[in-house]
Formats: C-alpha cells, structure tokens, sequence
C-alpha cells in the first residue's frame, strides 16, 4: 500500500504523523512510504533520515496525498486538502469531529473519505491507546506549565508550585483520573504539590490511590467541583468523553471564586473545553487572564516537545498502520475491532453514532464481525 506523510499545514503544529523508523517498519513489510519534504524538520527530523529509513521523499503536498490510499496526519485535513483526495482514501488523524465546523465532514462524506480518529480508536476494555499515548504527555507537561504561569511575570500568584521550608505547597485540583489526569497526578506529587484529584469513576479513583497514596480524591459533582475550584491555585481539566464534545463542568462562577493569580489549563480544549470561560489559544500565545484568572489552552499543547511527541504517537499508530496496510480499510475493520470503533466516515456514510447524533446525519454502523 502507498502510505502518505504531510507536513502539518497549521503554522504552529511542530509534530509529525510518523517517524523514520516507523516508516522502515511499514518499507519492511513491503508497503512505499510518501513523505513531503520538510514533514518532519519541525520536529527536529531532517528528509534524510526518511530517506535512509527507505521512504520516498515528494516535493508537494498534493503529490504525497495523490499517491497514496492511506494518508496519516497529526491534525484533522483541512478541507483544501480533501480537493486531492481520491474516492476511497483512508486518513487517520486527530480528528475530534463533534467540535469541527459541518462543512468538514460534508467534505469527508462527499469524497467518499475513511476517516479515522487517533482519539476514539478503543480497545475492549475501554482503553485509548492512542490517545493515551499523547495524553500522558500532555499531563506531564502541565505541571512545568503550571509553574511558569504561577509566576509573577505571566500574571500569576507568584507560588512555588512545591513550597519551601515555612511555606505552604500550592494546591493543584485535577478534574479527570484518565490518562492526562493520573499523569498530570504523578507530576504534581513530584514537585511537591498538595494534589486533589476528581471524577465520576471510583475505580479510576481506587487505581489513582494504590499508586498514589497521598493524593486526595473524591468524586466529580458539581458541589464537590465548586469546592475545589475556589480552593485551587492550579485547576487541570482533564475531562473526556470519547467522541463527544466535553462537558464544561467548571462554570463562570466556579472560575470567579477563585483567588486572583490562580491558573486553568483546560487540557480538554480540544474538545471543546471543560471549562466554561476556556478559549482555544495557540503557542504563539498560549494564555489570557479572564476574572483575574491565568487560562491556558492549547489544543496542541504537545507540539511544544515535538520529537517526542512525534516518537509516541508513531509508536502507538503503527499497529493499526499494518492493518491498514496489509488488509485494506475493510479487512482491517473486521480484523480490529479497535480500528472499527475509530472511524467516523466510511464509503460516503457517517459510521459513528456519536458523531450522528451530534451533526443531525443518518448513521449506517460498521457492521461487527460475527462470533465463531
């Protein structure tokens, strides 16, 4: 199969969708790899080492998506893109359909496009292994961030996020135990952080504490999230549904009980937010102050710690690239039913349920293979 890499068309997206020795994995197999020129410099990954690991370097962006039946990004396509998409194309990507504008998946379903999501392909018991593996990141990478934005200089309380001799630690509430929330959990304990973790799941919770014993948990309600917030220096909103837009389970007044100087990073932002005063915000300028509060919310916050964020996502991709690859978007859906799970479109139809629902479009299911 011809498998096609893009360079990110957003200006501040630094990752790339595979790394040369996951494109020598797929080259192995047998498959040729298309990889635009420049795709992954942002990342620190120069042509050469694509072309050592056996890939083929185009020149032009529509070159690459021309050639190829599966095409692999880091962001959704933009709608200039799917003009070169050939019926039947597969792209995988980050999608988060149900916060896109209409007019993108009209695109998708128009052209006939297999989308599908990195962030919705789940495993039997729940998991989201793709996601999982930027998510846990993401959570590693609030904390640094919470402690720059605490500061003085970016108009924060000015607090050691970890105390010091005579003073007290600063107070990170986390909304979510799922993969940003427990990493972002074991990073705030690190430095010395008084930690409160929240959600709705008790066996999230249990899991959290057995690794975890002196961070404090309880269970998400509103009630329980007030309380927290206005106790908070630092709020992280780590709250997902798969699939959906997120719940905005800190409202305005929940963020205006908060002391002056405190910090929101809605890491949930690309899904819409889980915080009712959150923006989407870029790295070029990453943070705004709103009821005095310092809000921090990039949709693409790992595109800061871009070679590495490139390596995990590559990893996590590759099964599922194979399948693809060797049995076609038809047999790899009744080969993984993981695969099946994370698409949004197929053939001209919208296959996910949510996604539907949301938009208002008929939903023809991918049907499951049956039992032996």
């Amino acid at each position: 199969m011809n498998i096609g890499v893009t360079r990110e068309a957003e200006g501040l997206e630094r990752r790339v969708a595979l790394t040369p020795s996951v494109a020598r994995q797929l080259v192995d197999q047998k498959h040729t790899v298309w990889v635009e020129k420049g795709a992954g410099e942002r990342a620190m990954i120069p042509d050469e080492e694509y072309i050592r690991a056996g890939a083929q370097i185009a020149y032009t962006q529509p070159e690459v998506i021309r050639r190829s039946e599966l095409v692999v990004q880091v962001s959704a396509p933009a709608p200039e893109q799917l003009e070169h998409f050939s019926k039947d194309t597969v792209v995988m990507a980050f999608c988060h359909l149900a916060v896109k504008a209409r007019h993108l998946v009209d695109l998708l379903l128009d052209r006939s496009v297999t989308a599908i999501g990195y962030e919705i392909i789940e495993a039997d018991d729940g998991r989201l292994p793709v996601l999982a593996a930027i998510s846990e990141i993401a959570g590693q990478l609030t904390i640094p961030l919470a402690m720059h934005l605490l500061r003085s200089s970016a108009g924060g309380r000015g607090i050691l996020l970890g105390g010091s001799p005579g003073l007290p630690p600063a107070h990170v509430v986390i909304l979510g135990a799922g993969a940003v929330g427990a990493s972002a959990a074991r990073a705030a304990v690190a430095s010395g952080a008084r930690v409160t973790v929240l959600d709705i799941d008790t066996d999230r919770l249990r899991d959290l504490i057995f690794h975890l014993p002196h961070v404090a948990t309880g269970l998400a309600d509103p009630d329980s999230i007030a309380g927290a917030v206005a106790s908070a220096d630092v709020v992280i909103g780590a709250v997902l549904v798969a699939g959906h837009k997120s719940p905005q389970v800190v409202t305005q007044p929940m963020v205006e009980s908060m002391r002056r100087g405190s910090v929101i990073i809605d890491a949930a932002i690309d899904q819409g937010g889980c915080v009712e005063t959150s923006r989407p915000t870029t790295l070029a300028e990453p943070s705004f102050i709103r009821h005095g509060v310092v809000h921090y919310c990039v949709p693409n916050l790992t595109a800061d710690i871009s070679r590495s964020a490139s390596m995990a996502l590559a990893q996590a991709v590759l099964p599922f690239l194979l399948h693809i690859a060797q049995h076609g978007p038809d047999g790899a859906f009744r080969a993984s039913p993981a695969l099946r799970r994370g698409a949004y479109t197929h053939r001209g139809a919208c296959v996910r349920r949510s996604l539907a629902d949301t938009l208002g479009l008929p939903c023809e299911p991918l049907a499951e293979e049956p039992r032996p």
